[in-house]
């Protein structure tokens, strides 16, 4: 089968696609706005939609009833959530949405979905990683600056400029903290994991790792693991092999490289809840134990001849759900399993399901 991701990605990279398209934004569905009461634990499931439509989406999974919602933001606001919604993170009790080439990140409250805020004039917003409650960082897309907002004014306060980066190639993805320190990967044509002091709002070092660098989490020892895709064949920046690596946060170091076979895809690293537990998707859905010295021979999850797209686990009770975006035109489905690898449950969200977002 066609791996239309890996062509996606690959379009991405090469700088093909112009940011030129307006958010939109514009309301004109006022009149069929929805009130929604949706108190308690849930998923919130972010549908990127396809580049240039304007039909991302936010679907809600709540797990004990099995219901799920789809549309919600456009049906508790009366407007489109934009173009590419991209990461969704929880912060200060509210939702905060990075649509991607919209310019825009939503705060949304997490029981009624209604739009409290938003930050406008992003370049092309990737994560956004809080450190107060009067300061985040934004990972860009097509920048080599990663933005500082202010996320209780919803306003941009600075920039952090991210040494021997350009505009062209540059890009920041997933960050994550530790002391006064935040790692974040740099994915397109860039080979690196840089460190920022939060103090200064300064890169003070950085990390060679393979090429393009995507995911970052960091278990509960510490240890950061990022997932490197390896380019693309043709790609002036190289094509490699992709793989896994363990870093120690406290002295910046990589501890072990798990090396994959040329040609694969590797992404969407993630942990359980105890974040003992790492995840991730190369085709089949895979995991390890933090502490392992290889990677499995079996995989958790075979592949089941279509696209994984999205994962994530439940923190609660380490359930697996995976995203698959099928054909990436139609609606897209979510697949639930139980830490066995039992099916649970099965529903069909928005197009392109591409994160998560626990409440």
């Amino acid at each position: 089968m066609f791996n239309n991701k890996k062509l996606w990605l690959l379009v991405w990279a090469a700088g093909f696609l112009p940011l030129t398209l307006a958010s939109c934004m514009e309301s004109d569905y006022e009149d069929v706005v929805e009130v929604f009461t949706t108190t308690g634990s849930g998923l919130f499931i972010v549908n990127e939609g396809n580049f240039q439509y304007g039909n991302a989406s936010l679907s809600y999974y709540n797990p004990d009833t099995h219901e799920v919602q789809n549309e919600v933001f456009l049906r508790a606001n009366g407007m489109k959530l934009g173009d590419v919604a991209q990461s969704m993170t929880i912060y200060d009790n509210k939702g905060w949405i990075v649509v991607n080439n919209s310019h825009v990140i939503f705060a949304i409250d997490l029981d009624t979905f209604k739009e409290v805020g938003r930050i406008e004039d992003l370049t092309s917003p990737r994560y956004i990683c809080f450190l107060s409650d009067e300061k985040a960082y934004v990972s860009q897309l097509w920048d080599n600056r990663i933005f500082i907002v202010n996320p209780q004014k919803y306003e941009i306060t600075g920039y952090i400029q991210v040494p021997d980066m350009t505009m062209e190639s540059g890009s920041t993805e997933q960050m994550v903290q530790y002391g006064k320190y935040v790692y974040c990967t740099c994915w397109s044509y860039q080979n690196r994991i840089i460190k920022i002091d939060t103090t200064t709002d300064e890169v003070v070092d950085e990390l060679s790792v393979g090429i393009q660098p995507g995911s970052l989490v960091m278990d509960k020892y510490y240890k950061m693991w990022t997932l490197t895709d390896g380019g693309y064949e043709g790609s002036p920046y190289g094509y490699q092999a992709p793989s896994l690596y363990r870093i120690d946060a406290e002295t910046f170091t990589v501890e072990k490289q798990f090396n994959f076979e040329l040609g694969d895809s590797p992404r969407e690293a993630h942990l359980n809840g105890t974040r003992d537990t790492l995840y991730w998707i190369n085709n089949d859905i895979w995991r390890m134990d933090v502490t392992a010295t290889h990677v499995p021979v079996r995989p958790f999850l075979e592949y089941r001849d279509t696209e994984y797209y999205g994962l994530t686990v439940n923190p609660v009770n380490s359930e697996v759900y995976v995203a698959d975006a099928i054909d990436y035109q139609q609606q897209g489905m979510v697949y639930r399993y139980s830490p066995q690898g039992e099916l649970v449950d099965e529903f069909y969200v928005g197009v392109i399901p591409g994160s998560f977002c626990w409440k």
